[in-house]
C-alpha cells in the first residue's frame, strides 16, 4: 500500500516521546523513517520497563516507535558526522530533541545542514525552545505539567494538583510537531525553501488549555479544580452508580430537559436554579446531590441504555483493559497485531486517522536497535560489507 507521504524520508533523531510519537504518526502515513539512535545504547525508552516482551522490547518504546528503521551512529565521531550529512542530502525531514545548542556543537545545526540541503526542514523540540530564560532547562512532560498550569486544574476539589495519568504534554508536542512539519512540506512545494521549526513542550501545554485559559483571560479569575465535573458546564461529571460510576456530559439546556424527564422529575425543568446553564452552575451545589441520590439506584449499564435512548450523551468508567477491548475499538481498528523480525507478535494501539483513498497503516514493527544500519548504509550510501564492518569495529555505528 502506497501511503500519503511515501515519497518523504525523515531523519528521526529524537527520544523518549515527543518526537517518537510525532515520527510514527508520519510514518503512519507512509514517510520513510530512519531512527537515528546511539550504538550500545539507543533511545531511553528501550530500558524503560517492565513490562518488556519475550525478546526485550519495552512495551514504552513500543508505543510510539513503528513503522521505523533503526540505525546506530555515533555523532560523537566525525565519521558519523560525515554519514549523517551524506543522510541529510537525501531527506526531507530531520527530527531532534535535543538541548539547545547541542546540535551547532556538533556541527549539525540547521544553519549548517540548510547549506547541503536547502530544502530541508528542521524540527527541533525542547523543553522551553529556543529562546526565553528557560531556554536551557531540560524540559520533562511532568514538570511542564506542573509549570505550565494543567496540574492547577487536574484532581479533587478539595485534594492536591494531579499530573494527567499519560504523558499528554510529549504527545500532543508531538502532534504539533506533525502539523508543522506538513504545512512546511506544503510550502516548499511551491518555494522549494526548507525551514526551522521550533516545538517547545512548555508552549504545547499552554496552548491546550484552550477555553480553561481563555477563561482566565477573559475574566482574570483564577481557575479552580472542580475534579471529574466541569467548571462552565453542569452537570458534566461522574457519578457512582449501583455498580460503578457513569460519566455523564449535559451540554445544553434541551439535554437537561430529557434528562429531568428520564428521571421523572419533569419539575428540575421549571425550577430557576435549574432552567438554564448558568443557573446550574450558580446552584451546582443543590442539583448535584439531588442526581446522585437517582443515579445510585440501577447498574450502570441501565443508565447508559435508557439515556442514550433519548440522547442524553453519557459513558461507563472504563478501566484501560475494558477501553482497548471495547466493540467500537475493535471495529476502528484502533488495537493491531503486529510480528517483528524475529517471529514475535505484539498488540499495538493502531492508528488514529482514518482516511479513504491513502489510509495510514502499520507496515513495520518496531525496530530493534540498530535492525537496519547495514540496510540503510548499502541502500542509501551505496557501502560495502567491508566498510560497513570497519565503522562497526571503530564504533562509529
Amino acid at each position: 500500500m502506497i501511503g500519503a507521504l511515501s515519497d518523504i524520508v525523515i531523519l528521526d533523531l529524537s527520544r523518549v516521546l515527543a518526537g517518537p510519537y510525532g515520527s510514527m504518526v508520519l510514518g503512519d502515513f507512509g514517510a520513510q523513517i530512519i531512527k537515528v539512535e546511539q550504538p550500545g545504547l539507543g533511545d531511553d525508552t528501550r530500558h524503560w520497563g517492565p513490562p518488556f516482551t519475550a525478546h526485550g522490547q519495552s512495551a514504552y518504546f513500543l508505543a510510539a516507535n513503528r513503522n521505523k528503521q533503526s540505525m546506530t551512529l555515533n555523532l560523537k565521531d566525525e565519521r558519523g558526522k560525515a554519514i549523517l550529512r551524506r543522510l541529510v542530502t537525501e531527506s526531507d525531514v530531520l527530527i531532534e530533541n535535543f538541548k539547545v545548542g547541542t546540535m551547532a556543537k556538533l556541527g549539525l545545526s540547521y544553519a549548517d545542514l540548510r547549506t547541503i540541503n536547502p530544502g530541508l526542514i528542521y524540527c527541533a523540540i525542547t523543553g522551553y525552545g529556543q529562546d526565553g530564560p528557560y531556554r536551557d532547562r531540560p524540559g520533562y512532560d511532568t514538570v511542564i505539567q506542573a509549570q505550565g498550569g494543567v496540574m492547577s486544574i487536574t484532581g479533587p476539589a478539595e485534594g492536591d494538583p494531579f499530573k494527567v495519568g499519560v504523558a499528554i504534554v510529549d504527545i500532543t508536542a508531538g502532534l504539533h510537531a506533525v502539523i508543522a512539519i506538513l504545512a512546511a512540506i506544503h510550502r516548499r512545494a511551491h518555494t522549494g525553501e526548507g525551514d526551522f521549526i521550533d516545538i517547545a513542550l512548555f508552549d504545547a501545554q499552554l496552548g491546550w488549555l484552550a477555553n480553561v485559559a481563555s477563561s482566565y483571560l477573559v475574566s482574570g479569575n483564577r481557575p479552580a479544580r472542580y475534579g471529574n465535573a466541569h467548571g462552565a458546564i453542569v452537570p458534566y461529571q461522574t457519578f457512582a452508580t449501583a455498580d460503578g460510576h457513569l460519566m455523564l456530559a449535559v451540554g445544553n439546556d434541551r439535554q437537561f430537559a430529557a434528562l429531568c424527564r428520564r428521571l421523572g422529575k419533569d419539575a428540575w425543568i421549571g425550577d430557576t436554579r435549574f432552567a438554564t446553564n448558568p443557573a446550574r452552575v450558580e446552584h451546582r451545589a443543590a442539583l448535584i446531590p439531588l442526581l446522585e441520590a437517582e443515579f445510585c439506584q440501577m447498574p450502570t449499564h441501565i443508565w447508559i441504555e435508557r439515556l442514550l435512548d433519548v440522547d442524553i450523551p453519557c459513558g461507563p468508567v472504563n478501566d484501560i483493559p475494558a477501553a482497548l477491548s471495547d466493540p467500537q475499538a475493535a471495529a476502528r481498528g484502533m488495537v493491531q497485531q503486529i510480528t517483528n523480525n524475529r517471529g514475535e507478535t505484539v498488540k499495538v494501539v493502531g492508528p488514529v486517522a482514518k482516511l479513504t483513498h491513502a489510509p495510514p497503516h502499520i507496515q513495520m514493527a518496531p525496530p530493534f536497535l540498530g535492525e537496519h544500519t547495514a540496510t540503510i548504509l548499502q541502500t542509501r550510501l551505496g557501502m560495502m560489507n567491508e566498510e560497513i564492518e570497519e565503522l562497526r569495529q571503530l564504533g562509529v555505528i
